[in-house]
C-alpha cells in the first residue's frame, strides 16, 4: 500500500507497534512513522498535517483502531477499511463522519472479483507485471518450509511479521 500510494503522489503516514517496524517499511517509501505504542497515533496524524487530518486512511486493524483512523481524517476525508486483523469488537462512533462530512468505505478483494472480473484481473495483472519489472517490491518478510507451517502461524500470531510470511513446499 505504501509503495502504491507513493506512486499516485501522496505523503504517506502509518502506524506500527515499534520504531523497528516503522523502520523497516522507509526503504517502501514512508513518509512519516508513528509508534502506536508510544504515540497517540490520532494526535500526532495531525500534528504531522499541521492540525488537518489526513486526506485517506487504509485500516487493516479495525475496532477501535478504525475509530481512530476516522478521527484523523480531515474535512471530507475518506477511510478505507480492507479488514479487522486486531479482531476487536468494538464498534466506532459513526458520527465522526458526518461530523466533517467524511466517508468510510469496506473493500473485499473477493467482491471485487465477483462483481468486477475483468477489471480486478487487469488490475492484479498490471501490478505482477511491475514486480517482475522490480517497478513494485513484494515485502517478504519470513518463509517457513510447508512442513513447519505451525510455525509461520505462531510466528503471524507473534505480531512480529512486517511483510508477508510464506510457506516454502
Amino acid at each position: 500500500a505504501i509503495q502504491l500510494a507513493k506512486r499516485a503522489g501522496a505523503t504517506v503516514i502509518a502506524t506500527a507497534s515499534s520504531d523497528e517496524k516503522l523502520e523497516r517499511l522507509k526503504k517502501f517509501g514512508l513518509d512519516h512513522g508513528i509508534n502506536y505504542k508510544t504515540d497517540d497515533f490520532v494526535a500526532k496524524a495531525r500534528e504531522l498535517t499541521n492540525g488537518a487530518g489526513v486526506d485517506l486512511v487504509v485500516d487493516s486493524v479495525g475496532g477501535k483502531t478504525l475509530e481512530g483512523s476516522i478521527a484523523s481524517l480531515k474535512y471530507r476525508g475518506r477511510a478505507i477499511s480492507v479488514g479487522s486483523a486486531g479482531r476487536d469488537s468494538h464498534k466506532p462512533d459513526l458520527s465522526m463522519l458526518s461530523a466533517g462530512n467524511r466517508s468510510l468505505t469496506g473493500v473485499f478483494l473477493g467482491a471485487e472479483l465477483a462483481m468486477q472480473r475483468e477489471r480486478t484481473y487487469a488490475m492484479i495483472a498490471r501490478h505482477i507485471d511491475d514486480v517482475a519489472k522490480g517497478e513494485l517490491r513484494v515485502n517478504i518478510d519470513k518463509t517457513f518450509p510447508l512442513s513447519d507451517a505451525a510455525g509461520a502461524h505462531e510466528y503471524i500470531e507473534s505480531r512480529q511479521a512486517v511483510g508477508r510470511v510464506v510457506l516454502i513446499p
